[in-house]
This record gives structure tokens, sequence and C-alpha cells, in this order.
């Protein structure tokens, strides 16, 4: 199980994986041998899934990002729904996709460099699919806050 050393670490490295052992010591109680032993733990059973570089706002800032809410056919079925949550995975464009509760049962972030990239995306991947009933995007004018991080208590 993961202890109080673990959980902090987890927190800091969530913010910022590039630091090292000897910095990370300066934030938690241990060695930085220990904390090198300790993130290869981590890594190796599991707890860390993946590292990521985010990009600067100077490579991303004109991209266009598109909050596309999916709304499936009634009678959508398992087999349909799969091949199209597949083929969502599968496209470079989308950052992220949710099954969720409500009016829509997806939400999907599409990252494209322009509108005509969209719209083509859009029409290979969700109008041409009898799966999807209907679909409502909304354009992201300017990110607020983006913080994908969990904040792990002791």
């Amino acid at each position: 199980m993961l202890d109080r050393f673990d959980l902090a670490l987890l927190n800091l490295v969530q913010r910022d994986d590039s630091r090292t052992a000897d910095q990370l010591a300066e934030s938690v109680a241990l060695s930085p041998s220990a904390i090198a032993r300790r993130l290869r733990r981590l890594r190796g059973n599991g707890w860390i899934a993946r590292t990521l570089a985010l990009l600067s706002d100077r490579l991303t800032a004109q991209r266009l990002r598109a909050l596309v809410f999916i709304e499936l056919a009634e009678h959508a079925d398992l087999k349909g729904k799969s091949a199209l949550e597949e083929r969502l995975r599968s496209v470079a464009q989308a950052q992220f996709c949710y099954e969720t509760t409500g009016e829509t049962d997806l939400l999907v972030l599409f990252d494209c460099a322009s509108m005509a990239e969209f719209n083509s995306l859009c029409d290979t991947v969700l109008t041409a699919d009898p799966t999807v009933r209907r679909y409502e995007t909304s354009f992201v004018k300017r990110e607020v806050k983006f913080a994908p991080f969990v904040e792990l208590k002791p």
C-alpha cells in the first residue's frame, strides 16, 4: 500500500515530473536515493501510468479546440458504441473522451489546426456513423484553468 511519503511524491511529480530526486528531497523528508527507489517502485507497480510533456501556449494558443457533446441513437448496440469509442481513441485530435450521464452520452475535446480539419474530422468520425444520433459543438474561447492533478491525502 502507499504510505505518506509515496502520496507526497505522487502529489509533487504530478505537477512537475522533471524534478530530480535531490530537488524532491527538499520537499519530502527522504534521501534522494530513497526517493529514486520509491519512484521506480511507483512506476513499476503502475501507480504512475505515464509521464507527459505539456506544450507551451506559444505552440498551442492558435489551435481550434472544440467540446463535442454526442448523443447516441436510441437503439445503438453495444458493438456500434464500442466501434465509435475505438475510433475516437485512435483519432489523434481527440484529446479526451468521457462517457457521461444526462442529455448526451459522450463528451469529446477535439484539438485541430483549423476549422477545415475539424469539419473533416466530424464528417468522417461522427456524421458518417449511424450510432451517432446527433452532436453539438461548443468552441473553446480561452483556457481559464487546466489542472489535471489529483490531490492525494495521507
